[in-house]
């Protein structure tokens, strides 16, 4: 398995942060190549992606989710194996670090080369900074989601 590890630094307060992260559906306006997000329930998601001409679809459940503190997920089934947590850190009343930490297992030439050139690591730093520009141009979440999962 290879593992990324990226964080960002957001000008917005920690409840507003993790607020945000906790509305999946709105992870295609700054994450690349995730085309759609759908929220089945309050512990599963289903994604759509399109990566270097490869589309994807896989099934995510939340592990663990920690309001103010951390969302962890795995891959469930499918081709897809991917486990990560992020990680939301108060760097003061106004300004908030959100660290994400994601081990998967390139499944394609195409992604192995990827995983090897650094570009995913790439673009885990650009999703982030797209998740910066995105939440502190709105000041606001546009939701939330508090409730606390366990794992099962």
């Amino acid at each position: 398995m290879s593992t990324v590890e990226q964080s960002v630094d957001v000008d917005v307060p920690l409840h507003t942060a993790y607020n945000q992260w906790t509305q999946f559906e709105e992870f295609p306006h700054f994450m690349e190549g995730v085309e759609e997000v759908r929220q089945i329930d309050d512990r599963h998601t289903q994604w759509r992606t399109s990566i270097a001409g490869a589309e994807r679809e896989f099934d995510a459940e939340i592990i663990d989710q920690v309001p103010d503190q951390r969302v962890s997920w795995q891959t469930v089934g499918g081709e897809v194996q991917q486990i990560g947590i992020v990680t939301f850190e108060p760097l003061g009343e106004t300004r908030t670090r959100v660290s994400l930490t994601m081990a998967f297992e390139p499944g394609t030439i195409t992604e192995r080369a990827a995983d090897a050139l650094g570009i995913i690591d790439r673009r885990v730093k650009g999703d982030l900074s797209r998740f910066k520009t995105f939440i502190e141009a709105r000041s606001h979440e546009t939701g939330a989601w508090r409730g606390r999962l366990t794992p099962n």
